[in-house]
């Protein structure tokens, strides 16, 4: 899973909502958006340590001269180092945060269902705001079509018609 900084307001919105609406959790209503940033300051936490990684998985590589076709074993190699989640394990690590939180918050009144349910739920609400990346690249390369694929322009054009796709979706600014 990719998190984008833009879709973190919307899942912190959705998670609160859809798990006050469930009663699940008791969130006062002056409380709600106090609630929220919380899971939003988990969300940016991840995203900082996602940044931090990827630097230093490039500093890696060019120390070392690894290829870039190495740089995904490379980074799930630092990453598991790390302790930083990854791929479907994002969502898991969000709901053990949020529920973590949940019971530390000065924010959420009462919590009323299991942890495991809860923990559950937030996985499901995580996923659903989940980004089809094959599905840009595609609507990007569509784009596209009139630029010979294999070469340097047609690379650059895929990254421009990519961070396009991108903004129409709100995904980037």
């Amino acid at each position: 899973m990719k998190l984008y900084r833009s879709k973190i307001p919307d899942i912190a919105h959705t998670v609160i909502e859809t798990l006050v609406a469930e009663g699940a959790i008791e969130v006062n209503a002056e409380n709600k958006a106090e609630a929220e940033k919380d899971i939003a300051a988990i969300m940016e936490e991840f995203l900082r340590r996602d940044n931090a990684l990827r630097e230093q998985v490039r500093e890696h590589m060019a120390e070392r001269n690894v290829p870039y076709e190495q740089y995904g074993k490379t980074r799930s190699q630092m990453a598991e180092e790390w302790g930083h989640p990854s791929g479907d394990e994002v969502p898991r690590f969000f709901a053990r945060q949020i529920v973590e939180n949940f019971m530390i918050s000065h924010f959420v009144e009462e919590v009323y269902a299991d942890d495991k349910d809860i923990y559950k739920r937030v996985i499901d609400l995580v996923r659903k705001h989940d980004v089809d990346e094959r599905a840009i690249r595609d609507e990007a390369k569509d784009k596209i079509k009139n630029v010979a694929e294999g070469t340097v322009d047609y690379e650059i054009a895929l990254s421009k018609a990519i961070r396009e796709v991108k903004k129409r979706y709100g995904l980037i600014a």
